[in-house]
């Protein structure tokens, strides 16, 4: 069935909704270790995020798009009501973890709504497997590696600062963590702007006005606007968790973490890879805390927090096959 213009806009405006929510959802990704630490008001570090967030436009290649795009479903399969059942199985999956201050991954809940949506449809044969198993090795690959930098930047921090008081220490660290923590949002809104870029070329490409190897101006301009928004008006709830509830940070341990996570973001970015922001910089804090001392971490909470990313692929799934299904009867 030809998807009609009302249609076609009522799905970019969801896309765009999601992008949002993905901002106002992962904001605490990007401040929770800045505001904790107390090197910036709540109101400071959402702007300063939202900034970076939209600069990536200018620094990376659209590589993590053309992934979501074209390696989650295969794009012949694909048509309006799918993407109607991706998207709202997404955002509700987001809606439901923010209002429970659950830090899980609104990437993560996109590629269940796609699978879910896709097997809704066609069954297995709908996947690219490829695209799946690149995405599920970095499920366990960006939390790991943000631990390990995270960790190791810590240990290479205390060596280098070992002689200096703990107050010049913090003086010159509050200062780097506005550096890192500007960082790692050029890396979020990279890697996390462009997953809704892909659902948006995938909408254009059903509907026939564009082809899978063009992606028009305004939908780049419109994803990191959008997700810059989302990050202004900023994810409270999980601020908390993340930046204290887990481990307590000072400047110099929030500047580790942050950088940790924007080295991960930038080498998933420069490959294509559509990683979790929230797993990223969950795993560095990690890292920091225990680099210190392995009981400085709340190691039940942050089990708990595994459990919503085990969880999110397949709920976001599950929803999303429902709401296909209700979208052949509204759409």
């Amino acid at each position: 069935m030809q998807m009609s213009f009302t249609v076609l806009v009522l799905l970019v405006v969801l896309a765009l909704a999601f992008d949002f929510m993905n901002g106002f959802h992962d904001a605490a990704n990007s401040i929770a270790t800045v505001v904790s630490t107390g090197v910036l008001k709540p109101y400071q570090a959402v702007a300063w995020a939202a900034f970076f967030n939209v600069v990536a436009v200018f620094v990376f290649h659209l590589k993590v798009a053309a992934t979501v795009g074209k390696g989650i479903v295969d794009p012949v399969v694909v048509d309006h009501y799918l993407l109607f059942g991706a998207l709202v199985g997404a955002l509700l999956w987001n809606i439901i973890t923010w209002y429970f201050g659950i830090p899980s991954s609104s990437s993560h809940a996109l590629i269940g709504g796609m699978i879910g949506a896709g097997l809704a449809k066609a069954g297995p044969a709908a996947l690219v497997s490829s695209g799946i198993m690149k995405t599920a090795i970095f499920i366990v690959v960006s939390p790991s590696l943000g631990f390990l930098l995270g960790g190791l930047m810590m240990l290479l921090v205390s060596w280098v600062c070992r002689h200096s008081t703990q107050s010049k220490t913090d003086k010159w660290f509050r200062r780097l963590q506005l550096v890192s923590s500007g960082l790692y949002s050029l890396g979020h809104g990279s890697n996390d702007a462009q997953k809704t870029m892909g659902i948006i070329w995938l909408i254009l490409i059903a509907a026939g006005t564009t082809t899978k190897d063009h992606l028009p101006q305004w939908v780049i301009w419109s994803c990191y606007l959008a997700i810059g928004l989302g990050t202004m008006f900023g994810g409270w709830r999980i601020v908390k968790t993340m930046g204290q509830k887990i481990t307590k940070l000072k400047p110099v341990g929030g500047f580790c973490a942050e950088t940790g996570g924007a080295i991960t973001l930038f080498l998933a970015s420069g490959f294509g890879i559509p990683v979790s922001t929230t797993h990223t910089i969950t795993g560095a804090i990690v890292g920091v805390g225990s680099s210190q001392k392995f009981s400085a971490v709340r190691w039940g909470l942050a089990g708990t927090i595994v459990w919503a990313w085990v969880l999110t692929i397949p709920a976001a799934a599950a929803m999303a096959a429902m709401a296909w299904w209700l979208g052949r009867f509204i759409l």
